[in-house]
Formats: structure tokens, sequence, C-alpha cells
């Protein structure tokens, strides 16, 4: 017979990387809701992206939000990982969520599994500086081993989203970590000491702006 294409799948489900994670209830309280309260908000999240596709589409995109810069970093190819990661989620015949949390036993249990055909040799990955110094860093040992990694990191990323849908908010989350970027680059020679005051007076006023940063600090420098 004549051969049609000569190409590997992305969707590599022969090389599938997991993580799973437990945690308990007093590592996810807040200031205003304790732990089992935002454990069962991050259940609920996970219950509501497996049921509802357009909800495990963002539910997904917030997983691939952390593997794909350390897939980049490391030299791997970040769109071959998307195509199998979504494919793999839509293995059911339902676009599912690729991040799983249920509470049970006191804790907030979390596990991923996905496909991750990412390698630490070959192509350009030994040739360019920047890929082995990520590696490096991670000290991997084989290309599991870094799946494995780039795993956890996703479904730590997922947990990080979800905990803000189910505290604060994923706007107010993000408009905190703006606030910080901003007070960080403004006042990079002053104290962390300062900078957490400029910070949280920042917040507190909703306008997150470089003169709203000097504003404070100068007024804080008056007192």
């Amino acid at each position: 017979g004549r051969v049609g294409l000569k190409i590997l799948s992305n969707l590599a489900d022969r090389r599938l990387a997991r993580a799973e994670v437990t945690l308990p209830f007093d590592r996810l309280a807040t200031e205003s809701m304790d732990g089992k309260e935002v454990a069962e908000g991050v259940a609920s999240a996970y219950r509501f992206a497996y049921a509802d596709p357009y909800r495990a589409a963002t539910h997904n995109k917030g997983v691939m939000n952390g593997i794909d810069p350390v897939v980049i970093a490391t030299g791997n190819d970040w769109r071959a990982i998307e195509a199998g990661a979504h494919a793999f989620a839509a293995r059911s015949g339902t676009y599912r969520p690729l991040g799983r949390w249920v509470v049970k036993d006191g804790a907030l249990h979390g596990s991923i599994e996905l496909p991750m055909q990412v390698g630490i040799v070959g192509g350009t990955i030994k040739s360019h500086p920047t890929a082995n110094a990520a590696l490096g860093m991670l000290e991997v040992e084989s290309a599991s081993h870094l799946g494995e990694i780039i795993a956890a990191v996703g479904l730590a990323q997922n947990l990080g989203a979800l905990r803000a849908l189910a505290t604060e908010g994923i706007q107010r989350g993000h408009m905190s970590m703006h606030a910080r970027s901003v007070v960080a680059r403004v006042l990079a020679g002053e104290s962390e000491e300062v900078r957490q005051k400029v910070y949280a007076e920042v917040v507190r006023s909703r306008d997150v702006k470089e003169e709203k940063v000097l504003e404070v600090f100068e007024a804080l420098k008056k007192q």
C-alpha cells in the first residue's frame, strides 16, 4: 500500500505524566475563610468544570499557564504539549478538566494526568544555553522526570487559580499581583518593610499606578 503520512501524533497517550498532592485544610485557610470552606470551594469549581466544557476550557487554560513556561524554558515544543493535552482532555468524547480536586479524609486531594512528550537531549536543547540552565536548575534526571515536574507545576497553577476563584476572585487576585509588581519596580531600592507598607495602602486604595505608589511612599516618609 501507499504511505499517506509520515508524522508522529502529538496525542502521546503512551507517555503520560502524573502528579498529585494532599493539602490539609489548615494550609488553605485565608484571613476570611477557614481551610475546609476553601477546599470545598476548589472541589466545587472542579465539579463545575467536569460538568461544563466551557468552564473546563478555562480550567485547563489555567493548568497550561503553569505548564507552557516550563516547556518553553527547557527547549521543548509547547504547541505539541498544548495539542496533546487538549486532545487528551476530550478523549471521552466530552472535554473534561485535566486537574482533578476532591475533598476526603480531612484534606483536599489534587491530581493530574496528561501526555508529556518532552526531552532533555536532541534538537536545540543541549546547544541552547537557556534550556541547559533551566534543566540544571531543575536537576532533571530524565525526560520522564522533567514531565513529572511540568505536570506538578500545572497542578499547582490550577490550584492557585481555583483557590482565587473560591476566595477573593480572579480579578482581585490579579490586581493584587499587579500592585505588588508595580511597588517592587518603583521602590526597588527600598526595604521590604517599606514596600509592604506601600503595597498594603495601594491595594486598599485600588489605584494601582506608579504615581500612587510614589504618593503613598512620600506620605509614609513624613510620618
